[in-house]
């Protein structure tokens, strides 16, 4: 290949590698912002792996097969044919999915609840026409919400629950008046944004078979999966046995969600590492429970309700402040809560960013004052 070919092939490739960044904003903002830190401060590239947990990414990756196995064998579509058969108006669809989504993220982990949410409505929309963007919205607002009341819930309640040494029963003790706050105040948010009217049935004319082994494996497989995660033991045997077994199902799961990730984890990681943050949170003085809330339900608007938690128990050891504060962080902007990108990916619906702000903000300003005044 002549010098002019290999001159010309390069830019085209880099072009072709931010075209496809760019139509993803999360990450295109990772890999700016990627690239803005190993600028400002640079850090060897080979120990850029090291900040990714991967045991999370194994697991995330996990319930993507799982519930790609699911969808593929048709019993959300059988589920979805039974429930809208059962439930005749849009409204009430709604609440009994924020119920649904909500009550399976206190003992199911509310990204789990997500993976188990979001495949079902997006069925019920292909039965009957559905404001699914709505309804994916108020979905990832009812895990956070939900996930609040018990240690199980998402992964910042589990570190304060191990840090702090209190009690199960005392933990969701401390948690339910914000639990409930939040969830009487989402349930107020789903009845204005859905209307009463009746279901449009007239598409559900397909018989809806199911692939009982491939269903029946996925179900198993997906219990022994959440155990042995729970145990921190997730490992890639999964993958492996569907990629000999149903190879079709690993390839149709969503890789780009994976990479964003693991993104998150080095690009987040390496931001709440540097100096001038430590100090900054140690000016500003989160010894009280007021500071330590709000500092908790801000800096999660930057850097994720996780990782904040994680930095601010170094400054503060109010394990319910910081509980209350990351919790309320994890609404507002979308990576305030992982939970909140994989509701979005998982919709697969373009333009759901700008709906998902205008609902997801306001909420976060009206439980900023609801958390502080429970404080």
């Amino acid at each position: 290949m002549s010098e002019f070919n290999v001159k010309r092939t390069r830019p085209d490739f880099f072009t072709r590698i931010w075209r496809a960044v760019s139509k993803e904003p999360v990450l295109a903002i990772l890999v700016l912002a990627l690239v803005v830190l190993q600028v400002a401060h640079p850090r060897a590239w080979r120990s850029l792996p090291g900040l990714v947990d991967w045991q999370t990414v194994l697991t995330l990756a996990g319930l993507l097969i799982l519930t790609k196995a699911i969808e593929l064998s048709g019993f959300l579509m059988w589920a979805a044919h039974r429930l809208v058969h059962h439930v005749h108006g849009e409204r009430t669809l709604a609440l009994l999915l924020v119920a649904l989504a909500a009550g399976l993220s206190t003992v199911l982990t509310n990204d789990v609840a997500l993976f188990a949410v979001v495949p079902l409505a997006l069925s019920l929309h292909k039965l009957a026409p559905l404001p699914i963007k709505r309804l994916v919205i108020v979905i990832a607002l009812a895990v956070n919400a939900g996930s609040i009341l018990t240690p199980l819930g998402n992964p910042q309640n589990l570190f304060l629950w191990q840090t702090s040494g209190v009690g199960f029963p005392a933990f969701v003790w401390a948690l339910l008046p914000l639990c409930a706050a939040l969830m009487v105040l989402l349930g107020v948010v789903t009845f204005a944004m859905f209307r009463a009217q009746p279901l449009d049935l007239s598409g559900d004319v397909e018989a809806h078979c199911v692939d009982r082994v491939l269903c029946g494996v996925s179900v198993l497989a997906f219990a022994a999966f959440v155990a042995l995660a729970d145990a921190h033991h997730a490992g890639p045997a999964l993958a492996i046995g569907f990629l000999l077994w149903r190879r079709e199902v690993v390839f149709r799961i969503d890789w780009l969600l994976l990479l964003i990730f693991v993104l998150m984890f080095i690009v987040l990681r390496n931001a709440a590492a540097l100096p001038a943050i430590h100090e900054a949170i140690a000016r500003l003085g989160v010894g009280t429970p007021m500071r330590a809330y709000a500092a908790g339900a801000v800096l999660s608007q930057a850097i994720s309700n996780v990782p904040a938690v994680i930095l601010l128990a170094e400054f503060s050891k109010d394990w319910r402040a910081l509980a209350f504060g990351v919790s309320v962080g994890g609404f507002g902007v979308a990576i305030g809560s992982l939970a909140n990108l994989i509701a979005v990916r998982l919709s697969g619906e373009k333009g759901m960013w700008m709906p998902f702000h205008i609902v997801s903000i306001p909420f976060w300003i009206v439980a900023m004052v609801i958390g502080w005044a429970l404080i």
